[in-house]
This record gives C-alpha cells, structure tokens and sequence, in this order.
C-alpha cells in the first residue's frame, strides 16, 4: 500500500521529546526522516535511562526508540562549518526541517529559516518551542514539567484545595509535537495547493492550551474555567467513578442522567433509589450529590468489578459505562490491540517489540512502523552518498576532518 508523506524528505534537527515526536509522526505516515546529530553525543535523549526515579525493567532504550522510529541518523560536528553546509545541501533537497533548539542557535549556525529558504524557498521550517514565536519569554528554555505548569492543566488535574500535581508520560511534550505535526502537514497541503513554503510553530503554551480548550473557552466566554470538583461530591454523581470490591475501578459518563437513573438503579439492585425524593431527577441528586454518591460508593463496593461489568451487560440497559485503566493495563486491553494501537515489530537487537502504534487509521494509506530508532550516525555514509550523490573520497575527506 501507498503511504501518505511517502516521498517528502524531512530533516529532523531535534533533541528530547516534543521536536522528536513531530518527525517520528511524518515517519509514521511514510516520510523520509534523516535525524541529524552532534557527532560524538547526539541526541541527549539516548541517555535517559529512568523516568521518575523508575528504571526501564528491559534493556532497551525505550525513550529514545519511542521518539526516533521510522528515521535514518547522519552525525554531524556542527561547530566546523564543512558540517553545516551538509545541512544545507540536504535542506536545498528537502521538504522540510524541524528543530527545536532555543532560539537563536539556528541563525548562529545559519540554518535558520531565512538562510535555508533561499536555497529551497518551498522549504517547510518548523519549529518546537515552549512558549511561542513571539513576546519577552519566547527564547526561554522549557521542559515538559514547566509546559504543564504554565498552560495551567497542573491546576486543573485532582481535586479543589490540592496543591499543583504533575502528569507523568511527557504530556506537554506529547501534545507540542503532535501540534506541530498538525502544522507540517497542513504546510505541505497549503504547499501543494498554492506552492510556498513557510515557517511553521508550535509551543508547549500554545498546544496545552489547545488542549484545554473547553474550558478556556468557558473562561473565556462564561467568565470563569470549569473548575476541579471533589469525586465524592459530583454535581451528577452518574458522571463520576467507582470503587469495585476488588479494587478495580468502574467510570461512568451518563450527562443525560435522568434519562439511565432508572435502569441504572435497578441494575446496581437498589430501585428504591428510582423514586427516592432526594434522588428521582437531576436537580434532587445534585442537591444532594455526597450522599448520592456515598450510597453508589457502597453498591459498588459489594462486587468485584467483573461481576458488575457482566451484570450490567447481561441486563442490556443503554449505560454509558467503561472499566478504570493505568497504563500497566493498557498493553493488554483487547481494544488497545484490536485497533493496532500498539503494534509488535521485529528489533534487530531486541527481537519481537511492543511499541505505541499509530493512533489514526487510514483506509487505503495507513501509517506504519517500517525503522526502529537508528543507531548514533549508523546512516551517515549511506545519507551522503545516496541523498546528496557525493562520491566515497569527499566522504571520506569528511571523515578525516571529523565532519562528520
């Protein structure tokens, strides 16, 4: 099967995650990607061994592969300047030319956007950043951890009158680059259609923003954000979670309630609940939502969830209902697999290798995952010899003067 980008060259300049992830993405969908690294260290991210004090239990080096699949690396020494004009002579063949350094480092090396584009005026230049293009802080350095905590989502995860609280898995990073993979390929679209290239950004503010855009858009428009509620007081307490007598943990998303109250009711073997004063409609449960929910804390709590999921199923009663996961559950969820959101593909190191798949599904061009992450500079000779059709003597001229 064809792929979507089958056929674009993207030059992949980035370290970390939020840069990485944007071009591991195009990679997906069939682009060429060539990762570019300082020679002797590359990427940091090759040396990330733990996340929050934990330890990787398989000997693989699960950052770095999960953010570089689907790329060819070529290691350049950056601060020589025989190795930035093997940048530009593969920007003047690329499509496009993603980094996410701080600002200021491209135009000091002259691979910026204005030095690129007059060699390649169609050529597509995005850039990662932390809080946008513009404004006093728009060269300041950002992590994950500050992405959350500017954008606000850390004020808006857990309950009222808890303090700020952290997301773990790089979410802020996740959703930057995921952004600026939206903006690439509606770049390339615009590119096909009206033939110039631009100058694409996307921030760690701007996407968890974006991300957020309920309620912003509340604040924005209703005067205030939706706020942080207690789970033991919902206002409809049939849009909330419960504890099940193993542990395991039933969701419920019912934003018609009246509509399920009774079914509902009966199915939790309480129909007394149906008519109960306090209880029979909307305003009545919200009115009286911690005493509501304490009394389906306690239903729940009588059966394993299990039991539950089949007694709801076996009744055929429309609930809106699904099972609580961490992510230790996700591998082994039968709709994470059925879907091919994660996919096994055949390490060369590692063998057989479970790995994140490719969240959108495309009839006739789907994405897939045809590389796992390059060794540092493994494609090197390969890149300069086939991509730009030097010959053998000026790489290995190259190689002598610790270019590359």
């Amino acid at each position: 099967m064809p792929l979507p980008l089958e056929g674009i060259l993207v030059l992949d300049w980035t370290i970390w995650q939020q840069g990485p992830i944007c071009s591991a993405m195009l990679g997906d969908m069939g682009a060429e990607v060539i990762k570019i690294e300082q020679a002797g260290t590359g990427d940091p991210g090759r040396y990330l061994a733990a996340a929050g004090g934990i330890a990787a239990q398989k000997n693989i080096n699960w950052y770095f592969e999960a953010n570089n699949r689907n790329k060819r690396s070529i290691t350049l020494d950056l601060k020589q300047p025989e190795a930035v004009e093997v940048v530009r002579a593969l920007a003047s063949k690329a499509d496009v030319f993603v980094q996410n350094f701080r600002k200021g480092v491209a135009d000091r090396l002259g691979i910026d956007y204005g030095s690129l584009r007059e060699a390649n005026p169609k050529l597509i230049y995005a850039s990662a950043t932390g809080y946008g293009k513009e404004g006093d802080e728009s060269g300041e350095p950002s992590f994950d951890h500050l992405g959350l905590a500017r954008s606000g989502i850390m004020n808006a995860v857990g309950e009222p009158g808890m303090p700020p609280m952290g997301i773990a898995g790089g979410i802020a990073d996740q959703m930057g680059g995921i952004m600026l993979a939206y903006g690439v390929m509606t770049a390339l679209l615009a590119r096909e259609r009206h033939g110039m290239g631009q100058e694409v950004n996307a921030s760690h503010l701007g996407s968890m923003t974006y991300l957020q855009g309920l309620s912003v858009s509340m604040k924005l428009m209703g005067g205030a954000a939706i706020p942080r509620t207690h789970r033991s007081q919902a206002y409809n307490p049939l849009w909330n979670h419960y504890r099940c007598a193993d542990d395991q943990w039933l969701a419920l998303a019912m934003l018609q309630p009246d509509r399920y109250w009774a079914d509902f009711c009966r199915i939790i073997e309480h129909p007394e609940l149906a008519e109960d004063p306090r209880f029979d409609t909307m305003a009545t449960r919200s009115a009286n939502a911690q005493e509501c929910v304490a009394l389906l804390d306690e239903a729940f709590a009588s059966k394993p969830r299990a039991e539950w999921l089949k007694q709801i199923k076996d009744d055929g009663a429309d609930l809106i209902y699904t099972i609580v996961n961490s992510v230790e559950d996700l591998p082994t969820d039968p709709q994470v697999r059925a879907n091919d959101y994660i996919a096994e593909v055949d390490h060369p190191q590692h063998g057989p290798t479970d790995m994140v798949g490719v969240p959108v599904s495309l009839s006739e061009t789907p994405g897939n995952i045809r590389r796992v992450a390059p060794e540092l500079g493994e494609h090197t000779e390969e890149i300069l010899t086939e991509v730009l059709g030097w010959d053998w003597d000026k790489v290995g001229e190259l190689r002598e003067k610790k270019v590359i």
